[in-house]
């Protein structure tokens, strides 16, 4: 089912943080905390769906010339209702979060989706793709974050004061400051691309990094085109 097909390549094949390394700004500056990167995952699925939906919706109606401007006031509609309901009904997440809640306005995510699938897609698999893309990004956010908080704090805060306590283990600050974030993720993506190797390699083909859907080869860049 060509549904699923989609939402399954969102998280693995396209998966936006280690597949296409998109979004590196929320992956970097959030993932200190697990219940961080959950809030920001989920936050940005709603506006993913929701803007994806849109679009699609609306392709046929939105002139050409000014698609970019319309698919921004679109993103952030939706951008505007989560943020104000995670401020009603998840303020101390909604604190943490600060200006990376509004700044998903410009997420070279949403808005790649939105210029590269569903402007050209139907609405049930522009939804699909959402969804894939979507939990993709929520699960490396989790991952990464999940890392950094164990390892700079001792700690996993699933949400609020759910989580645990890491007995015995020395926590070393630097998972958490900034230094952190960037070597977590870069021996996150290097070891992504070594079993993808050697996956490839098993299955008798060279592994290929995608070279369409990444940020040298996105086309919001060349607004022209």
């Amino acid at each position: 089912m060509q549904f699923m097909r989609e939402i399954v390549r969102g998280i693995f094949k396209d998966n936006p943080i280690f597949r296409l390394v998109l979004g590196m700004c929320p992956t970097l500056a959030v993932t200190t905390k697990v219940e961080n990167g959950l809030g920001m995952g989920l936050a940005a699925t709603f506006v993913l769906i929701g803007s994806n939906l849109a679009v699609s919706a609306l392709r046929n109606v939105i002139p050409s010339k000014v698609r970019l401007p319309c698919y921004i006031v679109i993103i952030a509609t939706f951008v505007t209702i989560v943020d104000l309901l995670m401020n009603a009904f998840a303020h101390e997440l909604h604190k943490n979060l600060g200006i990376f809640i509004p700044l998903i306005v410009v997420n070279c995510i949403i808005l790649a989706r939105a210029e590269a699938f569903a402007s050209k897609q139907n609405v049930w698999l522009s939804i699909a793709d959402a969804i894939g893309i979507g939990i993709g990004f929520t699960l490396s956010l989790v991952l990464i974050s999940a890392i950094r908080e164990i390892g700079g704090a001792g700690t996993l805060t699933i949400w609020g004061s759910f989580g645990w306590t890491i007995s015995g283990l020395n926590p070393a600050l630097i998972f958490i400051l900034a230094p952190g974030g960037f070597v977590t993720l870069g021996c996150l993506l290097a070891g992504m691309n070594h079993v993808q190797t050697i996956l490839a390699r098993r299955a008798g083909k060279p592994f290929q990094p995608p070279l369409d859907f990444d940020c040298r080869h996105c086309t919001i860049c060349r607004f022209g085109s």
